[in-house]
């Protein structure tokens, strides 16, 4: 039967919320661009990488940009969005995460970061969390966006678990949709509607502990 030994996190909306400061740099460039990028619009930005990210923001802003201009885009906007996760604490972890990687820890599940963030590393050490982690895959060692599953299988294999003995943490369909196409097991952490693909879902992690979810899990597993 297939065991769960590790556990794969995605950063931005699952460990922290640093989805409102993208939006606010990609808002920024929008407004520099001269045009609006709406909350709304900025759905379509979660768990694609940013170059990708910056090719839907000029799509709702009908904007074209040589392959130049895009990387400079893509730069502005990140320097942006360092200067405002500079001022990151470890207060701003979202709740119940620290508590459950610490359950994870006695446990002995292994622990990794999947993220398309390239800023991981440097959240990860804003938040204190760096020591948690068995492994940090990020947006510097990847190439291929989710719903590709390269960020997790990397994961995995630096880990060194199977892909099935691995549970993926994630707050968006296409990162959902990255650990089925890599023969994980995923909780989505969010709204049950949108999230609806992953096979088990929750709000948040207040109140979650290993045991109870580990269980829930072994459930799954027994009637897949």
């Amino acid at each position: 039967m297939r065991e769960i030994k590790a556990c794969i996190f995605d950063l931005d909306g699952v460990i922290v919320d640093t989805a409102r400061y993208h939006f606010l740099a990609w808002q920024r460039l929008a407004h520099e661009l001269g045009f609006e990028f709406s909350k709304q619009h900025n759905e379509r930005l979660k768990g694609v990488s940013r170059m990708r990210s910056l090719e839907i923001l000029l799509e709702v802003g009908r904007v074209r940009l040589s392959d130049r201009e895009k990387l400079e885009a893509a730069e502005k906007k990140n320097k942006w969005y360092v200067e405002y996760i500079a001022q990151l604490t470890p207060d701003e972890i979202l709740a119940g995460v620290y508590e459950l990687l610490i359950e994870l820890k006695t446990y002995r599940i292994k622990r990794a970061l999947g993220s398309a963030s390239k800023n991981a590393a440097m959240i990860l050490q804003r938040l204190e969390l760096t020591r948690f982690f068995d492994a940090v895959i990020d947006g510097t060692k990847v190439s291929k966006a989710k719903p590709d599953p390269e960020v997790f299988l990397k994961a995995s294999e630096e880990l060194e678990i199977k892909p099935e003995n691995c549970l993926v943490f994630e707050d968006a369909l296409a990162g959902i949709e990255s650990a089925k196409n890599a023969g994980m097991l995923s909780v989505g952490v969010g709204d049950q509607e949108i999230l609806q693909n992953a096979d088990l879902v929750i709000p948040g992690f207040e109140g979650v502990d290993w045991k109870t979810l580990s269980s829930s899990i072994n459930q799954l597993i027994l009637n897949k």
